[in-house]
């Protein structure tokens, strides 16, 4: 894949078709600025990757709590067994010896914002990390219900490794007449993984398996489908239809897992075979300390996706509120975090410079969703800073607004976007990870 400059990208995210001026990479000076990328996923990665290779004289640290990064794209498929945990499991090595990029493994536990400096807890012990810009891009946090949820007998899978393989193993297990119960949270929520999808797959897997009578039941907290709703709409009802059960308006009271029971404002499933609760969701917890909004996510400027009060903290990807249109959110995805990496980026080495942030940007999102193990819908939308809008339509201030490219149709799922969904995701990792 050949590697994009930032006029190139910010061409083919739909920003502008010329940019005027272009903020010069930073030049040597006696000491190199420092940025601190924490979270290695496709926000983290891809930022430390594009500081460097646009920036110059810029020392970057990735810290990760892993050796490597398993991707929420393309997880539901490694639950279904179509792939193999391998195919999603992305290292860090090509980040250090193509892009200089020094990886740190570790947590990070404290941020000293006035201080510029970020405690590391490491296998050695705590390290401080001194910083001129820190990005955080830790993924979420969950909010569970009350009761005994333990997600070691009743898997999330909603970030991908162990958990991914537990859930794995538990579908494998499950015989004809059981039920698989899964929970949507209340957006927003992280996607990839998308709920609906993993619906699909597993009703595939069941019916491809010949597990007779077994079925699937979706119990979602929102009023209706959130994401591709014609597509999976005819998927629950037509292509899956007597497997997949949808029950929305389901706010989870309780759950547990001793028993895999649960108890919805919907309705009550009780000695579940399989019990895939997923829970609300939150920033992850280093971004938890920086003011949050209403639903536990971090509100952003989207020119530099600094946070209030901190203009050199920033915080992209899954943890962080982007303003937007009423009703055309920003999505939590990891083609996003991607997109949202380059802005910062950039915004970042023009600070270096003594630049204010271009003002001229977009971001874009484009997902495929599995249906069947041969099939798979999709959709793709830009989004382009400027007026943003409420409800009844009136400008309520500045951000990302949603431009729909499109998505596909419940006649438009078919074999051809099945083998495209892979062409995408090995892109999404090569841009980010190599």
């Amino acid at each position: 894949m050949n590697t994009l400059n930032r006029r190139q990208f910010l061409k083919l995210a739909g920003a502008i078709s010329a940019l005027a001026a272009f903020p010069r990479a930073v030049g040597a000076t006696t000491t190199a600025p420092r940025v601190v990328v924490v979270g290695g996923g496709f926000g983290g990665a891809t930022l430390a990757k594009y500081v460097r290779m646009w920036g110059g004289n810029v020392e970057v640290t990735l810290v990760d709590a892993n050796p490597n990064h398993v991707s929420c794209i393309l997880s539901n498929l490694v639950v279904t067994g179509a792939l193999s945990m391998s195919r999603i499991t992305l290292g860090f090595d090509s980040l250090e010896a193509n892009h200089g990029v020094t990886v740190m493994q570790g947590r990070a536990v404290a941020i000293d914002a006035p201080g510029n400096a970020l405690t590391v807890s490491t296998s050695s012990g705590n390290q401080v990390l001194p910083y001129d810009h820190l990005v955080l891009s830790p993924g979420i946090d969950f909010v569970p219900a009350a009761g005994n949820w333990d997600p070691n007998l009743t898997p999330h899978a909603w970030q991908s490794g162990p958990q991914t393989t537990l859930l794995k193993n538990q579908l494998a297990a499950m015989r004809s007449n059981e039920t698989f119960v899964m929970t949507v949270p209340k957006a927003p929520y992280r996607c990839p993984p998308g709920p609906y999808e993993r619906a699909c797959v597993v009703a595939d897997y069941l019916k491809r398996k010949r597990r007779t009578g077994a079925r699937v039941i979706v119990l979602d907290a929102n009023a209706d489908i959130t994401a591709e709703p014609e597509a999976f709409d005819h998927a629950f009802n037509v292509t899956h239809a007597g497997i997949i059960e949808y029950y929305p308006n389901a706010t989870v009271l309780s759950v547990d897992s001793s028993t895999r029971s649960i108890v919805t404002s919907a309705m009550t499933v009780n000695n579940a075979k399989v019990l895939n609760y997923i829970p609300d969701q939150r920033a992850g917890a280093i971004a938890a300390g920086l003011p949050l909004n209403s639903t536990g996510f971090v509100p952003v400027n989207p020119l530099t996706y600094g946070a209030a009060s901190y203009p050199n903290i920033h915080v992209i990807g899954d943890s962080c509120a982007v303003p937007a249109s009423d009703g055309k959110a920003v999505p939590k995805s990891g083609h996003m975090a991607n997109s949202e990496a380059k802005i910062c980026a950039d915004a970042i080495i023009r600070s270096f410079n003594g630049e204010a942030p271009d003002e001229i940007i977009a971001t874009s999102s484009a997902c495929y969703s599995p249906i069947t193990n041969k099939k798979s819908s999709w959709l793709s939308a830009n989004f382009i800073y400027g007026d943003i809008f409420d409800a009844n339509g009136n400008v309520k201030g500045k951000g990302m607004h949603r431009v729909d490219i499109g998505e596909a149709a419940a006649d438009m799922v078919d074999g051809d976007s099945y083998h495209d969904m892979f062409t995408w995701a090995e892109a999404m990792f090569a841009d980010s990870f190599i």
